[in-house]
């Protein structure tokens, strides 16, 4: 079996093994080391020998691991499950309690940050050190917040009713992490959200996933070769991904025909016109504006309204832009770099590059602030000849 196909396979069969020893009386925090044990073993063993049935292979792995870790540690603890004898060998169960697994992962007990790690590592099967590497913090920190948060949900049952909204949220934090150290988060994101897909049918959760395909099309054409941040309006769009497009827009279609509206359905509608535009002179800002108006309905988040007043102002015009920017909290994050924009777009260039190095001054990462640094140099140049 080729080295890459194994590494898919095993981070598709993760939370497969994981939920079988639990469902067998495993708790959560031994069995998930268990598991990582098991994927450690069949990384060695698999290319010279690859089983026929991984999955089996997997649990029987895993559950001999768990009830090693058990073993040694009864002397300092009683445990509620018996774990006396190993199951006979066999083929693993065909039933999947990912789903449920994610619910757990996305305990309401947990902070964001220890619900995204946990998931990743549960759910993902990525390591501790590969999580790490992509949230840029040192391995035994990450490992310390895992631990934390395996111990936290050891205790909740397994069978208990989930939020998908939970869930949904800790997945877009996940896709919203993009890429650093060497795992793409988005595309993690993008590839748990379609394994939820095929688990639960809930027209949120494909309301999540187009949003996800359609922002992700639009990647390569975000940055420049030399790393800059390339803003919507001035991007090539033949560099777009189509075909990610096409199935997101038709997984959207099928979600808001069935007219249970939520957030995420109407994020990917925004994101869907914005794909479906020519040019960006093209954009029909109106529909858009009305998408935030039902955006804003459900979630009353400043965010949105933010964004709701970029709209208004590309549709009717900067000075509409700015009489929606008065009504919001001037602290909220990006209001001073649209201000500025529509500034500029209204011809009083000397506020709009005052506006510019302040929200310079307060980006978020270093690509915004690059990017807003070089507007207002651009307007003091043109002002100074």
């Amino acid at each position: 079996m080729p080295g890459p196909l194994n590494e898919v396979l095993l981070r598709s069969l993760t939370p497969q093994v994981l939920t079988v020893l639990v469902r067998r009386g495993a708790d959560f925090a031994t069995a998930e080391d268990a598991v990582q044990d098991a994927l450690v073993e069949a990384v060695r063993v698999w290319p010279a020998d690859p089983p026929r049935d991984p999955k089996g292979w997997l649990v029987t792995v895993a559950w001999r691991r768990f009830l090693d870790a058990t073993r040694s540690d009864a002397a300092r603890r009683r445990r509620e499950v018996r774990i006396d004898e190993e199951p006979a060998p066999g083929p693993a169960p065909q039933a999947d309690d990912t789903l449920q697994l994610y619910f757990l992962c996305a305990h309401p007990s947990l902070t964001p940050s220890s619900a995204v790690a946990l998931t990743l590592r549960a759910v993902g099967g990525l390591t501790t050190r590969q999580i790490a590497g992509a949230y840029l913090v040192p391995e035994a920190t990450m490992a310390q917040r895992i631990s934390r948060a395996k111990r936290t949900v050891s205790g909740v049952r397994f069978d208990s009713p989930g939020d998908v909204a939970t869930v949904l949220r800790v997945l877009y934090l996940v896709f919203n992490e993009g890429y650093s150290g060497d795992v793409d988060l988005a595309a993690e994101a993008i590839r748990l959200t379609r394994q939820l897909a095929g688990a639960i049918d809930h027209p949120e959760v494909a309301g999540l996933l187009a949003l996800m395909l359609l922002h992700h099309a639009r990647r390569s054409a975000r940055t420049a070769p030399d790393g800059g941040l390339v803003p919507l309006a001035e991007q090539d769009r033949a560099l777009w991904d189509t075909g990610a497009i096409a199935e997101g827009v038709e997984i959207l279609q099928r979600a808001l025909a069935r007219d249970r509206l939520g957030e995420f359905q109407a994020q990917a509608a925004i994101a869907a016109l914005h794909a479906d535009a020519p040019s960006a002179e093209e954009t029909d800002w109106v529909q858009i504006v009305e998408w935030y108006d039902e955006l804003a309905r459900l979630t009353d988040s400043p965010v949105v309204r933010l964004n709701r007043a970029v709209s208004v102002g590309e549709a009717d015009g900067p000075r509409a832009g700015l009489a929606a920017l008065a009504a919001l909290d001037d602290t909220l994050p990006r209001h001073t770099a649209v201000a500025a924009y529509f500034h500029e777009r209204d011809g009083d260039l000397t506020t709009a590059a005052r506006l510019y190095a302040e929200a310079a001054a307060t980006a978020p990462n270093r690509a915004e602030r690059d990017h807003l640094t070089r507007q207002a140099a651009r307007l003091n140049a043109g002002r100074a000849r």
